[in-house]
């Protein structure tokens, strides 16, 4: 990376794909600051003072879009549910390799298409309920049955190859014929063709397992406070624009918690967090647009840019994620793939990687962002910022000078700078002809309007739900996937992500991944902006406490000093 302070994990995945082995949206802004009330603050001195008043950590995150495992698909909810949850795998990051979780091993099939897994025995739901096989089959169809919610799981695509899984998204069965419990404690899980690296999959921080009793048929009530099988628990119902507090889980099969409690608590904007942040009031926040010198100075730098330790407290490590402009195919000006390509190359992403985040972040030149196997320097050579070749692809749209073209309206959920970047593009787009007005909404609202593709162009982030490849490719662009907000549909495309998935051979099927990844980058689909690091803080009464690449926190191993 161009920053010394950034460190990009290197992920290799050669032996997790054979034989047995033993022992996770976005960024959103929205919500309302609101106290917590009843259990103290583990903030020590921030910038502002404050006191040591209990062993709870205050830990900001926006209004969630869910925290039920059902349809976890942001980062908000995910930073909840990761921790009231544990899966069958889970990646270590700082290792770069995978272990189990509530698995304690797996055998996979020489063809890749048949995955066993031995449950650890004695592990237990919040709720005193044994953690088995059948709570895992009972979950994963829980979150493909249509029954479920009035509102389908976006995310239940991530099962999607297992044998079954249409006849239950269809209705047809609410039963994952694909999904066998062998014996109490042996889960196999058939997939209807090769993919080997779906044991990556299953460390998605939504294919948990449930309690099997029924209390989570309810979904109104489950989902507002959800029973799980991780170090943390619910303590309380989710008070929407609040908070949601969560407590140590004290029978956790793993590390059990060092800490009381963690209050999650729900602001509007990240700036404003990290005002309350400064006044003690906040253990953990984002650092506000223009404040990352200034708090690398005052509170010192993380070592490895992912843990805070007293004196050493802003964090910066690079993540596994990219920020990215996200372009309505279905739209009658973003059908034009020449359109896309003008507009593309019109974005100066070194200039909103400077301006708005002080030099921190790098422009993104693909999808796939370093540290996941499988990036390539360059790869998406339309992203690269050229005005001159910007104008001509308008040109051969057949809109010289942008003549023709109604003004396209920029569209963004409100805060964390969102709204400046936009100021920026927009201004980027207007010297190559192009008009637009820009609009920004609440989260939640926002990210409706994507799924329902009432937008035209409109910005996300990516964040790696599990550090392969295949995260970026198949999840964004797959036709009917639920996170395809592009609406793209290219059967060649298609056609040759399913033939990635099926090599078993690493070497093989990466270099499948990156010829489907060559399709989308002649095809421009959406624009890659910027490359994510962490720009998060710490107070100075937290020890050990670990940020992933994926901002998922480890909760259980943060010590309070």
């Amino acid at each position: 990376m161009e920053n010394e302070n950034l460190k990009t994990f290197g992920i290799d995945r050669r032996t997790f794909i054979a034989g047995t082995a033993a022992a996770g949206a976005v960024a959103a802004t929205s919500g309302i600051l609101a106290g917590c009330g009843g259990s103290g603050t583990g903030s020590g001195t921030n910038a502002g003072g404050g006191n040591n008043l209990g062993r709870t950590i205050k830990y900001y995150i926006s209004q969630p879009a869910c925290i039920d495992p059902f349809d976890l698909q942001e980062s908000e909810g995910t930073a909840v549910s990761a921790n009231l949850f544990d899966p069958l795998t889970k990646y270590d990051y700082v290792k770069g390799e995978l272990y189990g979780a509530a698995a304690e091993s797996w055998e996979i099939s020489d063809d890749a298409t048949v995955f066993t897994f031995k449950i650890r025995k004695g592990c237990k739901f919040h709720n005193g309920e044994t953690v088995t096989a059948e709570s895992f089959k009972y979950a994963w169809e829980r979150m493909c049955n249509p029954a479920t919610s009035s509102t389908p799981s976006v995310i239940s695509y991530h099962i999607d190859k297992i044998v079954g899984y249409s006849d239950v998204i269809d209705g047809r069965t609410t039963a994952l014929e694909g999904v066998k419990v062998l014996d109490e404690y042996t889960l196999e899980v058939t997939l209807v063709e090769p993919f080997a690296d779906f044991i990556m999959v299953v460390a998605h921080a939504a294919l948990v397992p449930l309690p099997t009793s029924g209390i989570a048929d309810d979904y109104a009530t489950f989902s507002r406070s959800p029973i799980g099988n991780g170090p943390f628990m619910m303590d309380g119902e989710w008070v929407d624009d609040q908070y949601i507090r969560t407590k140590r889980f004290p029978d956790y099969y793993g590390e059990t918690a060092k800490i009381e409690g963690c209050d999650f608590v729900i602001v509007s904007d990240p700036d404003t967090a990290f005002i309350e942040f400064q006044a003690g009031n906040l253990d953990f926040s984002q650092i506000a647009s223009g404040q990352i010198e200034s708090t690398k100075t005052s509170l010192g730098e993380s070592v490895d840019g992912y843990t805070v330790n007293p004196g050493a407290q802003a964090l910066l490590g690079a993540e596994s994620s990219t920020y990215y402009f996200v372009m309505n195919t279905k739209d009658e000006v973003f059908s034009n793939v020449n359109i896309r390509k003008a507009v593309n190359m019109a974005i100066n992403r070194q200039a909103i990687c400077d301006t708005i985040f002080e030099g921190t972040r790098k422009p993104a030149d693909g999808i796939v962002p370093p540290g996941i196997d499988g990036y390539e320097a360059g790869a998406w050579d339309v992203s690269k910022y050229d005005v001159e070749g910007a104008k001509k692809a308008l040109v051969d749209a057949g809109f010289p000078g942008g003549e023709g073209i109604p003004a396209i309206k920029l569209s963004c959920n409100s805060g964390g700078g969102h709204e400046e970047i936009m100021q920026m593009v927009q201004a980027d787009l207007s010297v190559i002809g192009i008009k637009a007005e820009l609009e920004s909404m609440e989260w939640a609202t926002y990210l409706d309007a994507l799924q329902q593709g009432n937008y035209q162009f409109g910005r996300l982030g990516w964040i790696a739900d599990y550090p392969i490849m295949d995260n970026f490719l198949y999840s964004l662009f797959y036709t009917g996937t639920g996170d395809n907000r592009s609406q793209y549909s290219n059967p060649a495309f298609d056609k040759k992500i399913m033939e990635a998935r099926s090599i078993t051979d690493t070497e093989a099927r990466l270099a499948a991944y990156k010829e489907a990844n060559a399709m989308l980058a002649k095809d421009a689909v959406v624009a890659p902006v910027m490359f994510y690091c962490h720009h998060h803080v710490g107070s100075d009464a937290l020890k050990n406490f670990y940020y992933a690449p994926n901002n998922v926190a480890a909760l259980n191993k943060v010590e309070i000093v």
